[in-house]
């Protein structure tokens, strides 16, 4: 037999430990890391009876062992009901979550597919897309139960009072103010902290002509999976095979994210939405989950001001130094100043 050829990163995964757990899975020949993901730890582990996904939970707030085996029941509820997602295994003593050295892991079957930006959709595409996510909504509200209420395996189903409210314009401009002081520190300046500071400037000016837009709090939430975007969603040829990575399923508002995730998919390299797929798309969910056109009109307005709010990328850079995300900022940056010149066309088109 050969030997494992394991992760050489630091934090490799106790590979041995866990597999004496799952007996069924075989002995392993190689674990490798999958470089996607922002929060957690995956890792492709091969071994004497096939191939799985190993995941590392390391998101502090998702990472203990009862949210995940909470997220485990849902994906195995929702497998059950049809819909393409990739429960985990359980070990010999019908656990799906392992606790070892303090980390929580969790076995998964490896599916094989590919990632799928909104570019690469057909219309037709776009349409299956956005009823899946309804499918979803719809799925949740079924496995989990209603908000308020005990889910069916007798646990608390939650309230609305996860729903936040809307980010306060005041406390953005002394984010703002920071960012640029950390921007202009930073050396050796680049085209990154250039454009950096411009934006946070053209930001600045948005907000001050808008803050009177600023939406109230959302007055309902549901269940949702709380991070669908292209790296969450394999594809198999043209139709889905996995929606993965369920580490932010929780109560807020579903629309919302439904706008978001279509912010995400059909965004352009030079931050313009591609408005005729949203629409496709937007229309597909609506028919899905039961909304109407007033619903995501109010979602689209919600998530643009979430927008015109966030620099999540900046803050990985200057306050965290983590460069992870540097890739993501320029579209997403450019998004916020197009949406906003655009906003009856982009609210035409989720609600229309």
């Amino acid at each position: 037999m050969l030997p494992p050829r394991t992760a050489t990163a630091p934090g490799a995964p106790p590979v041995g430990v866990l597999l004496r757990r799952y007996r069924h899975a075989g002995e392993p020949l190689a674990c490798v890391p999958v470089t996607e993901g922002l929060l957690n730890r995956g890792f492709r582990l091969t071994t004497t009876r096939g191939t799985y996904f190993l995941k590392q939970h390391l998101d502090a707030a998702t990472a203990d062992r009862a949210t995940v085996a909470r997220q485990h029941r849902a994906t195995q509820r929702l497998h059950a009901l049809g819909l393409p997602v990739a429960p985990p295994l359980a070990d010999a003593r019908g656990r799906t979550v392992a606790v070892v050295g303090g980390r929580c892991y969790a076995l998964h079957p490896w599916v094989e597919g590919r990632h799928r930006d909104g570019g690469q959709l057909t219309t037709g595409g776009c349409r299956r897309l956005g009823t899946l996510l309804g499918q979803v909504h719809t799925a949740l509200d079924r496995v989990m139960g209603a908000p308020g209420a005990a889910g069916p395996d007798g646990t608390p189903g939650g309230t609305d009072a996860d729903a936040c409210a809307s980010a306060d314009p005041q406390d953005t401009f002394r984010a703002i103010d920071e960012l640029i002081r950390l921007v202009r520190a930073h050396r050796p300046r680049d085209s990154f902290d250039a454009l950096a500071e411009h934006r946070l400037r053209e930001r600045r000016a948005l907000l001050d002509r808008h803050a009177h837009h600023r939406p109230p709090a959302a007055s309902a939430a549901g269940w949702v999976h709380g991070d669908f975007h292209p790296l969450n969603l394999l594809y198999r040829g043209a139709e889905p095979a996995a929606i993965v990575d369920w580490d932010r399923l929780g109560l807020r508002p579903r629309a919302e994210e439904a706008v978001r995730a279509a912010a995400i998919f059909f965004v352009r390299p030079g931050g313009e939405l591609a408005l005729g797929k949203v629409r496709a798309y937007a229309r597909a969910y609506r028919r899905a989950a039961g909304a109407d056109g007033a619903e995501l009109a109010a979602a689209a307005h919600r998530v643009w001001w979430e927008r015109l709010n966030d620099f999540w990328t900046l803050r990985w850079r200057y306050q965290l130094h983590d460069r992870r995300a540097d890739a993501q900022f320029p579209a997403v940056s450019a998004l916020a100043v197009w949406w906003t010149r655009e906003y009856e066309a982009v609210r035409e088109a989720f609600a229309g």
